[in-house]
């Protein structure tokens, strides 16, 4: 774990329960830096806010995976969320166990990726051999043909690929399955 955190003199303002929904508030104004449509907390990778015995703040963030550039962006984006919304003590801490894995992201998460054009991943398949063998064509989200094809299993960002629609020949990213 790698533990960031924020001034740790500022005194607390609020109690327990009103300073965790303070955050929470504060941690769903945060976007990802790589797609500003969806917040981090529809993207499932804030594992938790609490308090600890000691009245420090613990916000515990998950990479969507280990080596993803946006890691830092989003701490320092997290921290000064917290920061501004007056969250008193606190402390960002990486959690990479378990992994992060798309069936976190929330109902609204995949809502506001098909809006914004990217294909939500599939739900949730309960082996890795299920997701090798799943070859059903993703639906165009511009004109829903399943008429398409994937171009490329790298999109703008590893966690994406490039798929093109046979029917109206849009190029579009799908979210994958991780």
């Amino acid at each position: 774990m790698k533990p960031s955190s924020a001034p740790i003199d500022a005194p607390a303002r609020a109690p327990a329960d009103e300073r965790v929904a303070a955050a929470w508030r504060a941690l769903c104004a945060v976007e990802d830096p790589e797609i500003p449509a969806l917040g981090i907390v529809d993207l499932g990778i804030v594992r938790c806010v609490e308090i600890g015995a000691d009245d420090v703040l613990r916000v515990g963030l998950s990479p969507t995976y280990s080596g993803c550039p946006a890691t830092d962006v989003i701490r320092r984006a997290v921290e000064q969320a917290l920061g501004d919304a007056g969250a008193g003590r606190f402390v960002v801490t990486t959690m990479l166990a378990p992994p992060w894995t798309s069936d976190w992201i929330t109902p609204e998460g995949r809502d506001k990726l098909a809006a914004y054009g990217i294909v939500p991943p599939p739900n949730t398949v309960s082996a890795a051999r299920q997701l090798l063998a799943d070859d059903r064509p993703v639906a165009c989200p511009r004109c829903q043909s399943a008429d398409t094809e994937c171009v490329s299993q790298f999109g703008s960002t590893p966690c994406k690929a490039l798929h093109r629609c046979r029917a109206c020949l849009e190029p579009f990213e799908a979210f994958k399955c991780i």
